[in-house]
């Protein structure tokens, strides 16, 4: 009976892998491939059925093990993932790594990310290309539980894929990460470690109720499979289900975001074309193309709301915790949070003199307090260098009433006018500085160079140009 446990798992696991490469799109042999061990039950289950295939097909096999230095047992943990790779022959590789906690990320997050950033990092040091991770069939039921307690759309209710690359979480954009012992319960597992007398630690972290997932395992997945048996079969068609509504969501988001986008920014009127459920998937997509965390449902909500509804000249500033959302002549921006420079000033103080500085011939000169970076370009039209170097420069934000005059066949106009003209948006106008002698403004940024020095004689030219940080 336990034989046939044991083999129905190898080939439960062989023809997973070949499920996870082909749905990857993965071509050519597979030459080489890691597992993530963690020295617990289901990570040692993998490395034997690894261990087993890739010497069956002759393909090279390395264990990674991340030490956190979490549990005082860390050491010991280490120290068995490495016996159990020696007795079997596998390269092994540990990595210890700092948890970097903030607002943002608990210990378990921070453990999460740390975790898979160094095991993308090995993987990249060995040459690796294919990662594989030791879940399986309850973590996915659970992992799908979780997101329904905390009311997940179908991206959440998707749980794990059997294969994907995830280059913000590995930082590796060519590695790809399997879990061919997705379709295997852990009962399975448990059964194949056992016939093969495998040796594995326990974490005592998994038996901690303070943990959510801990708490599902021990307390609400076992009532569960009293009561329905079977169940996490059934979640994990669950889970298939809304992977596949997931991708026909992202395939329409993608095709509405390509019609709405312009630049980087949207366009409201084609937005409005669309239904109020296709604009929250287009906005989630937007949002995720971006990297920034999904909005909840009431804060989409409301931003839409304020979006359509607002009156057309209205200067519209939505918070998010990674961005701000604004608005701008019928048009949706996601601008970052910048912190206050020193050269703002409040309308009610006096007025700054700004920066002295002297150019010396520099490429480029960095102004920390004014937010970016002034470059010297040569151009076949410009400012003569050497007058250039002669003079006494100040970088300053704009006052108000300063003047700019474009080309000799057009007027002197100021530089709201310019800033009007050129579809600059109100939120940047003030965060663009203007260059300029005591008496005369050559350049000012988001506009361009006053046309009173240019010329295209023989001398070397130069341009300013501004790059904001």
């Amino acid at each position: 009976m336990k034989k046939q446990q044991t083999g129905s798992l190898a080939d439960t696991f062989e023809h997973a892998l070949a499920a996870c490469r082909q749905r990857a799109g993965a071509t050519g042999p597979l030459t080489g491939m890691a597992i993530a061990l963690s020295g617990g039950l289901d990570s040692s289950a993998l490395l034997h059925l690894a261990h087993a295939y890739a010497r069956g097909q002759g393909i090279a096999l390395h264990a990674f093990h991340i030490h956190h230095g979490i549990s005082p047992h860390a050491d010991a943990w280490l120290a068995h993932c490495e016996a159990a790779c020696a007795a079997l022959g596998v390269p092994f590789e540990a990595r210890r790594v700092t948890l970097e906690r903030s607002a943002k990320t608990g210990t378990e997050a921070a453990a999460r990310n740390s975790r898979y950033a160094a095991l993308g990092q090995l993987c990249r040091e060995h040459g690796v290309r294919l990662l594989l991770t030791a879940h399986h069939q309850d973590d996915q039921a659970e992992t799908v539980l979780l997101q329904l307690l905390r009311g997940s759309g179908t991206a959440g209710l998707s749980g794990m894929d059997a294969a994907n690359a995830a280059p913000e979480l590995l930082g590796n954009p060519e590695l790809l990460m399997a879990r061919p012992l997705l379709p295997a319960s852990r009962k399975q597992l448990a059964a194949y470690v056992a016939a093969h007398a495998i040796a594995y630690v326990d974490d005592e972290s998994n038996a901690d109720p303070r943990f959510a997932r801990n708490a599902l395992r021990h307390q609400v997945m076992p009532a569960l499979a009293q009561a329905f048996p079977g169940f996490q079969e059934r979640f994990a068609r669950s889970a298939q289900h809304a992977q596949s509504a997931q991708r026909l969501l992202v395939e329409l988001a993608t095709q509405d975001l390509a019609l709405c986008l312009d630049g980087d920014c949207l366009d409201i009127g084609k937005l409005r074309l669309l239904s109020t459920d296709r604009c929250y998937n287009l906005l989630r997509h937007w949002f995720g193309t971006r990297a920034l965390r999904m909005p909840s449902t009431a804060w989409l909500a409301e931003m839409l709301a304020q979006l359509l509804e607002a009156r057309p000249d209205a200067q519209l500033l939505v918070t998010h915790p990674d961005c701000h959302v604004r608005r701008h002549r019928e048009r949706l921006f996601l601008t970052p949070k910048l912190a206050e420079l020193a050269g703002t000033r409040d309308d009610d103080d006096d007025a700054s003199p700004g920066q002295g500085f002297v150019w010396r011939g520099e490429a480029e000169l960095a102004f920390p307090a004014y937010g970016g970076v002034l470059y010297f370009d040569q151009a076949e039209e410009g400012v003569d260098a050497a007058w250039l170097r002669g003079q006494s420069l100040v970088i300053d934000f704009r006052k108000g009433g300063e003047r700019l005059k474009l080309a000799a066949n057009r007027p002197t106009k100021t530089l709201k006018y310019h800033y009007q003209a050129f579809d600059v948006p109100a939120w940047e106008r003030e965060r663009l500085p203007t260059v300029g002698t005591a008496t005369q403004l050559l350049f000012a940024a988001g506009i361009g160079m006053d046309c009173h020095q240019l010329s295209e004689a023989a001398a070397p030219r130069i341009r300013l140009r501004w790059i904001s940080c």
